[in-house]
């Protein structure tokens, strides 16, 4: 079992069903099915690993009851309402398992029997052997805690009827709410709510955390999440390359580029900045700022005249290079000088920057990160990326500047966003940062990653392009694009998280996520 504290995970590992031991784990990727992997999982457990169903559901149904005890749940008064599937029978097994223990537990069945799973209906005859009498009516009562185990991870329309009406209740209900795997009503491919879901407090979740529980609302929904250890084999879908991950935090040193006794500047990278139209300076220095942050060697800035002395005065390390008017040949001599480029912060939308673009997108021969108006132009002018080099490209968009690149809105993004991201990087061969309180990263033949780390304290302007700069200067340091965009946007919410601790929720501006930047890289080297 899991629990997450304070971004730490703690796992308590069953042996025949009991907790053995706790430790802390770190060190290793982490991943999130959605519904049917999670299913297929547990089909090859039982199938052909031999475990029986029936067991499983004794496992998850003893871990839900330990977690409510350790975490200290008031369980004078316990209601439990199950549906007809197998998240309704792990509900049965735990009110069996409660009355056991002589507590007061009434169960509610409002699922339809001839509809009940045979393991279902098996534990809707051991709860009544050890005496437990099943209502079919839910009613507010004083409860102290309500066990949701209406539907799990395979519910796939929207909840109406009855089952609206009865999660609306006991939403309203003063008692803990604890949902077993997912909280009834939500999503466990997108986090969505479908129709309506249960408000839980805790959910207690087998093996894997899901999708659903990662992507909001559905974490929201979820409250602390409990990840129980019962036995089910995910190793195949581990291997899955349509599978989900994140890096788990404790392993961020590991990923970081090596830094070297014997180094020098061009050791970590000449980075070739294109950003800033008149009055957006502020852009361009915070790409470069946060370039040099992360440990690029050297920063050259191609902006407008204009910015040339605010920018000189803000961050007299970088190399300052200015035009009035576009220059290809200026533009190809800074292309061959760069190990990598960024380019779009700021720049705006007009003739000189849609011709900069041009130039770069179909000449650079460098790894390149394309950010802001960098992607306002390229939804104008697609043709620009005809004939572009599989891997070499980061594209940075947010939901609405994927909107404008993809033609679709921003809601059903939202409900689609594993799949959006990995269609456009596959229609286009970028690394596609998809950005988002879940940044989600996707490229061609790689499993899609999506970032657990950062706060809402990060929603303010410059953000993205403190984002751009940390990419950027990971893939000066040898990075390649997928791998240094899923660090940068780890390394990203990371900074976040350093800054609200110094500032708080409110007040953290963009150039403080650079000191946050600073603050996580030297947790390294202590």
């Amino acid at each position: 079992m899991e629990g997450l504290y304070n971004g730490l995970f703690l796992h308590v590992v069953l042996y025949n069903g009991h907790c053995h031991k706790i430790v802390e784990e770190g060190g290793r990727m982490i991943y999130f099915p959605d519904a049917g992997q999670m299913k297929a999982a547990d089909r090859y457990t039982i199938d052909v690993l031999g475990i029986p169903s029936l067991e499983l559901m004794e496992r998850a149904a003893e871990s839900c009851v330990q977690i409510m005890e350790a975490e200290g749940i008031d369980l004078s008064k316990i209601c439990v309402i199950c549906g007809s599937g197998n998240n309704g029978g792990d509900g049965f097994a735990i009110a069996r398992m409660l009355k056991e223990k002589k507590l007061d537990v009434e169960l509610v069945f409002i699922g339809k029997e001839v509809s009940c799973t045979e393991e279902t209906r098996r534990q809707m005859q051991l709860f009544q052997k050890v005496g437990g009498r099943i209502s079919n009516t839910y009613e507010e009562k004083e409860y102290s805690v309500i066990v949701d185990a209406i539907f799990g991870v395979g519910l796939s329309r929207p909840i109406e009827g009855k089952y609206f009406e009865i999660i609306e209740s006991l939403n309203r209900s003063k008692a803990v709410r604890v949902a077993v795997d997912i909280p009834s009503g939500i999503s466990a491919d997108t986090g969505c709510v479908m129709g309506t879901a249960v408000r839980a407090d805790l959910t207690v979740t087998f093996q894997k955390r899901k999708l659903g529980l990662i992507f909001y609302p559905g974490c929201e929904y979820a409250g602390r999440v409990f990840i129980a250890d019962i036995g089910i084999c995910t190793e195949k879908m581990e291997e899955d390359a349509e599978t989900v991950f994140s890096y788990e935090p404790s392993l961020f040193s590991e990923l970081l580029p090596e830094r070297k006794p014997d180094s020098h500047k061009g050791t970590y990278g000449k980075v070739l900045i294109i950003a800033g139209s008149k009055g957006m300076a502020g852009a361009a220095y915070l790409n470069a700022l946060s370039a040099y942050r992360t440990g690029a060697g050297l920063v050259q800035i191609y902006t407008v005249e204009e910015n040339r002395m605010i920018l000189q005065q803000l961050l007299p390390e970088a190399i300052i290079t200015a035009y009035d008017s576009y220059d290809e040949e200026e533009v190809r001599g800074l292309l061959t000088w760069a190990d990598v480029v960024c380019i779009g912060s700021g720049i705006g939308v007009n003739e000189c920057s849609e011709k900069i673009l041009e130039m770069v997108v179909k000449n650079v021969q460098v790894p390149c990160v394309v950010d802001a108006d960098g992607l306002n132009i390229l939804a104008g002018h697609p043709q620009y990326l005809e004939g572009i080099s599989a891997g070499q490209f980061v594209f940075t968009p947010h939901l609405k500047e994927m909107s404008r690149l993809t033609r679709i809105d921003v809601e059903t993004l939202k409900s689609r966003r594993i799949d959006a991201a990995r269609a456009f990087a596959e229609k286009y061969p970028v690394v596609c940062v998809m950005k988002d309180a879940r940044t989600v990263v996707a490229c061609a033949g790689r499993q899609t990653y999506v970032n657990i780390s950062g706060n809402a304290a990060m929603a303010k302007a410059g953000s993205g392009d403190v984002l751009a700069g940390i990419i950027t200067g990971l893939l000066a340091q040898g990075k390649d694009c997928f791998e240094g965009a899923c660090i940068g946007v780890l390394l990203h919410g990371m900074a976040g998280d350093a800054a609200k601790v110094e500032k708080g929720s409110y007040s953290v501006l963009a150039r403080e996520l650079a000191d946050g930047i600073a603050a996580v890289l030297s947790r390294k080297e202590d």
